[in-house]
């Protein structure tokens, strides 16, 4: 069984903001989940997160089979990264996932919510103003973008409980 499990905040006033972008990815995805899948949308707060998966997940084994969906400030809005047995770097919902289930060992699909330059590279807000970024709703034109990735993720997690992980990696990083 594959737990998909999709990162944010519970409450309207977090509804379409930029680090609800996991739930706002699987809401758009899996009305019906994948054969072999259950979506997941944890009722605790973001920094809470792990709280929720502990007790699902108990054994290497499911954190093997545990797909974290979460928002991403080192990747540009429009783009997405399947990641394994990496660090948080930063992000508190990871951070306590990785903490209740003692182990960095599952995957992750890291959802880009920063800006980009002219030039093409990444634009992060400075580091007084992450929350704000974090908490600020998304525009409109923002939320399609987010929508439009939302069929690109859900193909890459198909495949990655279809054909493996290996071939999801080669296939969408």
């Amino acid at each position: 069984m594959y737990y998909i499990v999709g990162l944010g905040n519970p409450g309207k006033e977090y509804e379409l903001t930029r680090h609800n972008t996991g739930r706002i990815v699987l809401e758009n995805l899996f009305k019906n989940p994948p054969k072999g899948a259950k979506v997941i949308f944890p009722d605790t707060f973001m920094n809470d997160s792990g709280k929720a998966l502990k007790p699902l997940i108990k054994t290497k084994k499911a954190a093997h089979n545990l797909i974290v969906v979460h928002d991403d400030l080192d990747l540009p809005l429009g783009k997405f990264k399947i990641a394994f047995n990496r660090d948080s770097a930063g992000h508190k919902g990871v951070e306590s996932i990785i903490k209740n289930i003692k182990t960095k060992e599952f995957i992750r699909i890291r959802v880009g919510i920063s800006y980009k330059t002219p030039s093409g590279k990444i634009k992060k807000p400075p580091s007084q103003k992450v929350i704000d970024h974090l908490i600020g709703k998304f525009k409109p034109k923002e939320l399609m973008i987010i929508k439009k990735l939302s069929k690109k993720i859900s193909a890459a997690i198909e495949t990655i409980i279809k054909d493996g992980l290996s071939k999801a990696m080669s296939l969408y990083n």
